[in-house]
């Protein structure tokens, strides 16, 4: 495998590990592609490996009576297969597939649980980070039983912008109103009302998000609580 050095990841992660601890990883981690669609979990299958996410979105989603719906979502702040994994269980009843294409450092999972048990500053951090993907699980919870469409949608737009690279998403409504849970023609309204208000601009499969302040308003609280608890958990400690 390529040498890997910890100043050129892009895993905010794999960043903030000591560096003896990201040594004990380094020599197992292995870059692929990752394309969109792409099923790096499926529901209540054996996890092999862990993706930590350089680049791209993952999206953790659950089926109901009326369809797919997201409950997570993964960036280049962590790791895929995490939660189970860390926690003793070799598998999960979700979902774990690629929403935005890019690139990760894969590795199998029980290197990684054998490194947790080899150092204690590994497994705190790797503790803290379950703890902020649960944060974020219970604030979508919150968001979808308090808040309108548009203030989740604009809550999903900036969790998106926080994971890539400029400000432009490639998003087709389809694919928003399944990761919403809610109708296509919910979805074009409250793209409108963004639209229109001056934060995102809208084209055919494309949104760039124009003002981000305006956004975070629009989100009308439901934004920014797992952030600051990310910030403060793993870049903070």
């Amino acid at each position: 495998m390529a040498h890997i050095e910890q100043s050129s990841v892009r895993n905010r992660l794999l960043k903030a590990m000591l560096s003896e601890d990201f040594a004990r990883l380094q020599p197992h981690l292995e870059p692929i592609d990752l394309q969109s669609g792409q099923t790096l979990i499926k529901p209540n299958g054996h996890i092999e490996h862990l993706h930590f996410m350089e680049s791209g979105i993952a999206s953790i989603t659950a089926e109901s009576a009326n369809g797919r719906v997201e409950i997570g979502m993964i960036g280049r702040e962590g790791v895929v297969g995490a939660t189970p994994v860390l926690l003793g269980s070799d598998r999960v009843p979700y979902d774990h597939f690629i929403q935005l294409p890019g690139v990760a450092l894969r590795i199998r999972a029980g290197t990684v649980s054998g490194a947790m048990e080899e150092s204690p500053a590994l497994r705190k951090l790797l503790l803290r980070y379950i703890l902020t993907e649960m944060i974020q699980v219970r604030q979508t919870a919150l968001a979808n039983a308090t808040q309108e469409i548009e203030a989740r949608l604009a809550r999903w737009l900036l969790m998106c912008h926080d994971r890539v690279d400029g400000d432009e998403l490639l998003l087709k409504h389809e694919f928003l109103s399944m990761m919403l849970g809610v109708r296509r023609s919910g979805v074009t309204l409250a793209m409108q009302q963004l639209e229109g208000a001056g934060r995102i601009r809208a084209k055919r499969g494309r949104v760039t998000v124009i003002n981000r302040e305006l956004l975070e308003d629009m989100a009308d609280g439901s934004y920014g609580t797992p952030e600051a608890e990310y910030v403060r958990l793993i870049e903070g400690a």
